[in-house]
């Protein structure tokens, strides 16, 4: 048989791609042995140096431990040729030098009691050991019992005296130099400059008291100077933050200052407006005992504070400074020191969370009218029965519209045990009866002309009678001012002492409505829940199957019934009554999904907001409703005095304000 040209070839790689594949080798076994200290401090290198930024981290640490006034960091090619750290600390002895650049040693820690209770910024003894390792690591000391500095090289080992001031000097060159491949792995100057200069700020939020300094080839990049020591925490903080952050982050702020757990727990810093909400989450920082720390506990219990305040998927900006006893956190968790362990990390989540939320909750009217030493009384308000709101002088009207003063009978959280299931038509008329029997509005309002209709401006001749029933004069008592006209049945337009105010009438009363319905109904009670003719069945993981079976009572608390149908499936048999409508498989996933992360109050609490949201919603006066004056100012009044009413149920903003310089530059007045 002749073969075709070629054909041999052919049938060779064939034969190859069909026969067995050979089996490895089987490695010979090699003897388990004490790796060499240099591999040792490289592999540690590798959990404590990732990058420059690194680097700055652990020597600014160790420079606030020596008990520095002020810091000088010293960059060339965004810290990969250079990183020097200057401070003026205590100091290190020349005998202790060479101590100081060994693998677990440190002068922070003695025994496990003090691992345990730890108050200073370092305390592994890894920094140094890990930097010598992997660069040209060098140190210059000098404290006040000796005439001259120390110079010591790490590589050498050499000892020599040199010239400095008390303080120390520590010199890190051609980072990574040793391990090249790591090297490669660094980004361009400019980035690791940005996340040096990161690293230097985060420490500067938390030390007022300190200097600060970042010079990069050659250059003054960032400087921030010392405050006073005897300045109070709370202005030299806002001072700081002023510094590093800008003055708009303080502008677009509040003031935290709580105690919890008699005395256990301090929380303390600013929390930013609603409004200055950010899309990425890039202004939120975290202390814990003045140490910046990435905490899902702390991260989660702020973003429960701002869900009911917040519109869509914003991020806040804060800056958060937990105290707590050492003895009840544990720092001791990753070699970079970014993360901690609380012991119970349910009272930190807890006074986090009523920290941000109490600050929250004053209205912001209040603040300007507190900020500008004008009572936020309203006694002169016009209309007549007076309020029940605490802490204030009560406005003497109620508006006249849902929920004037208490809920109707057929309404309270006694009659019924469904009382979060959504308003009933007759519950609807009882508490729309007020706005229907309220006399008509006065010739000089602006009138709406139909259903659909716009609405026309009336003369200000037509305007007189208001002007004399309210006079001018009482508005500058007013945070939000007095009511002059509504417009196209949507938004409230009224004067104060800054210039004019526009109101969301229906924003506005639906947090009004939101919030009294929070403090009625209580949160002792289930969620009404709707069985479901044929149960939905879905395949689920055995952590979903747990979280059924663990949380079951929650999940009844929450109007949701899901029971196991088999070894790996769930079956959903009753919904809320509300969400009846939804997809049931998809609600019962994500409720197993937030049971397995967070605690079951939490998730019925946010659960029950969510529903009182709802109803709200429904509750408040819609567009297109023509209002009284009376009606209109006891709706500012009522603002005035509710919690969290700058935002409505859904984060959108119920007011704004345009001073009269903004007035006047709209229309060049003055140029």
């Amino acid at each position: 048989m002749r073969l075709w040209p070629g054909g041999a070839a052919q049938v060779h790689k064939i034969a190859a791609m069909t026969s067995t594949p050979a089996l490895p080798a089987s490695p010979s076994r090699r003897p388990i042995q004490d790796l060499p200290d240099e591999l040792i401090s490289q592999i540690a290198a590798g959990e404590v140096v990732e990058r420059p930024a690194s680097v700055v981290r652990e020597l600014v640490d160790n420079a606030l431990d020596a008990g520095a006034r002020q810091i000088t960091v010293r960059l060339l090619a965004g810290g990969v040729r250079l990183i020097s750290v200057e401070d003026d600390g205590c100091g290190i002895p020349p005998e202790e030098l060479p101590v100081a650049l060994r693998r677990h040693a440190t002068s922070k820690v003695r025994d496990l009691q003090e691992l345990e209770s730890v108050t200073t910024m370092g305390f592994r003894g890894e920094a140094l050991a890990a930097v010598a390792s992997v660069s040209q690591t060098s140190i210059l000391s000098r404290t006040t019992a000796t005439d001259s500095a120390w110079l010591l090289d790490a590589r050498s080992g050499e000892l020599r005296r040199a010239a400095r001031a008390q303080g120390t000097t520590l010199e890190v060159k051609e980072l990574f130099f040793s391990t090249p491949a790591r090297r490669k792995f660094l980004k361009t100057d400019a980035t690791e400059l940005a996340h040096c200069i990161e690293s230097v700020r985060r420490h500067a939020l938390a030390r007022p008291d300190v200097g600060f300094a970042i010079w990069h080839e050659g250059k003054l990049v960032e400087q921030w100077r010392a405050l006073p020591p005897d300045t109070e925490r709370s202005q030299a903080l806002a001072r700081r933050l002023a510094d590093v952050l800008g003055q708009e982050f303080v502008d677009q702020s509040l003031p935290v200052q709580r105690v919890f757990h008699n005395g256990a727990i301090t929380v303390y810093g600013r929390a930013g407006l609603p409004d200055a909400a950010r899309s990425r989450a890039d202004q939120q920082y975290s202390y814990v005992n003045g140490r910046f720390v990435r905490d899902k506990v702390i991260s989660h219990a702020a973003k429960a504070a701002y869900e009911d305040v917040l519109h869509g998927h914003k991020q806040p900006i804060y800056a958060l400074y937990v105290e707590i006893d050492p003895l009840r956190v544990d720092v001791n968790v990753h070699p970079t020191k970014i993360e901690v362990r609380f012991r119970d990390s349910r009272e930190v989540h807890q006074a986090v969370k009523h920290a941000i939320e109490d600050t929250l909750a004053v209205p912001r009217a209040q603040l300007l009218a507190a900020q500008a030493d004008m009572p936020p009384a309203v006694a002169d308000a016009p209309g007549g029965a007076s309020g029940n709101a605490p802490a204030q002088a009560a406005p003497q009207q109620q508006l006249a519209m849902p929920l004037p003063a208490a809920l109707p009978p057929s309404f309270a959280p006694s009659a019924t045990p469904s009382a979060t299931a959504p308003l009933t038509p007759t519950q609807m008329q009882a508490l729309w009866a007020p706005l229907r029997e309220a006399a008509p509005p006065p010739a000089w309002q602006v009138q709406e002309s139909g259903p659909a209709s716009s609405t026309a401006a009336v003369p200000a001749t037509e305007a007189a009678p208001a002007e004399a029933t309210t006079p001018p004069v009482a508005a500058q008592s007013w945070p939000l001012g007095r009511a002059v006209a509504q417009i196209h049945g949507v938004y409230v337009l009224a004067e104060n002492a800054q210039g004019m105010v526009i109101v969301d009438m229906h924003a506005a009363h639906e947090r009004i409505v939101y919030e009294r319905l929070k403090a009625q109904l209580g949160n002792d009670q289930p969620i009404a829940s709707q069985p479901l003719l044929i149960p939905a069945t879905f395949a689920a993981t055995p952590q979903e199957v747990a979280a059924a079976e663990a949380h079951s009572a929650s999940l009844h608390t929450l109007g949701l019934e899901i029971a196991p149908f088999s070894p790996k499936t769930l079956a959903v048999r009753a919904v809320p009554a509300v969400l009846a409508q939804g997809d049931a498989v998809e609600l019962a996933r994500s409720v197993l999904a937030e049971l397995q992360q967070h605690e079951a109050s939490t998730l019925i609490a946010r659960a029950r907001h969510e529903i009182l949201a709802t109803m709200a919603c429904h509750g408040a006066v819609r567009a297109n409703r023509r209002l009284s004056l009376e009606e209109m100012n006891a709706l500012l009044r009522q603002m005035e005095q509710t919690e969290r009413s700058d935002q409505c149920n859904h984060g959108r903003p119920t007011w704004r304000q345009l001073t009269m310089p903004e007035l006047d530059a709209l229309f060049l007045r003055g140029r």
